[in-house]
């Protein structure tokens, strides 16, 4: 027989957990759910909490101005605000649930928490969880250039990993194969390079209009997740020179590529018409996205010069500052002298002598990518019909046995913004093949950044995913079906 949900049977798993198994609380027809404190935003997360339980129990709570069910918002509560805005308290008692916290974020993630522990029945393990994030990073990445994914795509992408309390989505908007998002007064970027064939081996077309990737980023927002767009820079570019060969230094065409290699295109640092494209499309970019952070790629720039380098970083760091954002950029950045604000994202496998530790102890953050960790394009195994292996195999237990305090000498966890897994595109055709290659993996991710290093444990972790198994075949995701996990 299967054991009952047990309070701390969620992921990530909270860092206080104190059960009262004389406490529980059932879910029935009867049962409301009460908003205490401001309505707006707490509304909006009080209906996707009842919709969750729905899904998860079959009964849908109804909203009432008192009930057994209460999201409490108190800003001014020492305990709550000493959690940050993502900390909460939830206390389930037999008379009623309460869910406290000092921050609408907080509110979300404990909601996700309370929708994680019902179970078919719609009981509710009793007991107080007081918890709050390890890390204030916890991201995902889905790239779209290499293979376009649509609006709705997208959206659907959010809504599975906000489960896991993931509160950034990096979306990888430009490379060699295609230019998704439109830029004014360049619109050959996305007519040219977001057209027909312009994915890898000739997948597409697609790109996001402006309101399009506004509503994106609204959606997200609505759901405590940051986009982070990256337009990459000055390699990976050689969609936008076929768009612009004058960005080349060239006049006459440029064919497409839609092959996988890397390295072989840059932009030119000593050519004025270089820093106005730049410009443009880092001013859109920054008006189109309210969030703090810009991505400006920096990796693989084989065909630059280390002094071309270092001369166009100089000229376009500085304009993400102008335009009122925090400059993110892959660790192969860090070979220049930084802002204290920028962010650099660690990507090898083995650490080097790439400048990241440096960086960090002038005081920029780092955020942990490492490949054969966290890059969900990797197999899972060597029959995987799905991804690439040059980072080496990627099975669930590896990616959640390591931790990104102890990844890189000089970088420690005070130099630490959070940790990402990034999914690249180049074997994906369809949403199923990247929920394929995202589900279990992320998870482990996400409670690598959430939960606290003494409360992480790889027996607990695997028992606790194989409840996941039921819930994302109820939702019609395409997860696998990791070996290791005895899925429910």
């Amino acid at each position: 027989m299967k054991e009952p949900l047990q309070l701390g049977d969620v992921i990530p798993v909270p860092a206080q957990v104190h059960p009262d198994p004389d406490a529980d609380f059932t879910v029935t027809a009867d049962t409301s759910l009460a908003i205490r404190g401001l309505r707006d935003p707490v509304e909006g997360i009080a209906r996707r909490l009842v919709q969750a339980l729905a899904e998860r129990t079959g009964v849908r709570p109804r909203l009432a101005e008192d009930g057994d069910l209460a999201l409490c918002l108190d800003e001014t509560d020492a305990g709550l605000l000493r959690l940050g805005d993502e900390g909460y308290e939830l206390v389930i008692a037999q008379h009623g649930v309460t869910l406290r916290a000092a921050a609408p974020a907080g509110l979300s993630a404990g909601a996700q928490t309370l929708a994680q522990l019902a179970d078919r029945n719609g009981r509710l393990p009793g007991g107080r969880i007081v918890d709050r994030p390890r890390l204030p990073f916890r991201g995902a990445m889905l790239d779209l250039a290499r293979h376009f994914f649509t609006v709705d795509e997208i959206k659907r992408y959010i809504d599975e990993i906000v489960v896991f309390k993931i509160n950034h989505l990096h979306l990888h908007l430009t490379d060699d194969q295609g230019w998704r998002l439109e830029i004014p007064g360049w619109p050959r970027l996305t007519e040219v390079s977001g057209g027909a064939g312009t994915g890898v081996d000739g997948a597409g077309p697609g790109f996001l209009r402006a309101k399009e990737y506004a509503d994106v980023v609204a959606y997200a927002a609505e759901r405590f997740v940051t986009v982070v767009p990256e337009i990459d820079m000055p390699g990976h570019v050689h969609a936008a020179q076929v768009a612009y060969p004058e960005l080349a230094g060239r006049d006459e065409p440029i064919a497409p590529r839609t092959d996988t290699e890397v390295g072989y295109s840059s932009l030119l640092a000593g050519c004025d018409v270089t820093y106005a494209f730049a410009e443009d499309v880092i001013r859109e970019v920054a008006r189109l996205t309210p969030g703090p952070f810009l991505h400006i790629g920096g990796d693989e720039a084989q065909a630059t010069t280390r002094a071309d380098y270092q001369t166009f970083l100089s000229r376009v760091l500085p304009l993400v500052g102008k335009y009122g954002k925090r400059v993110v950029g892959w660790h192969e950045m860090a070979a220049v002298d930084l802002p204290e604000a920028a962010v650099v994202q660690y990507w090898r496998i083995e650490p080097a002598d790439d400048g990241v530790a440096r960086a960090a102890a002038r005081g920029s953050k780092v955020i942990m990518s490492p490949a054969d960790r966290t890059y969900l394009d990797m197999k899972y195994d060597p029959d995987c019909r799905l991804g690439l292996e040059w980072a080496g195999m990627l099975d669930v237990e590896r990616a959640y046995r390591w931790d990104p305090a102890e990844r890189l000498p000089g970088v420690g966890e005070e130099a630490l913004l959070g940790v990402e897994a990034p999914l690249w595109s180049e074997t994906l055709r369809s949403m199923a093949d990247a929920e394929f290659m995202t589900f279990p993996r992320l998870a482990a991710t996400a409670e690598v950044g959430w939960s606290p290093r003494a409360r992480r444990d790889w027996d607990s972790f695997r028992r606790r995913l194989a409840s996941f198994g039921p819930r994302w075949t109820a939702r019609g995701v395409a997860f696998h079906r990791a070996s290791a996990i005895d899925w429910n």
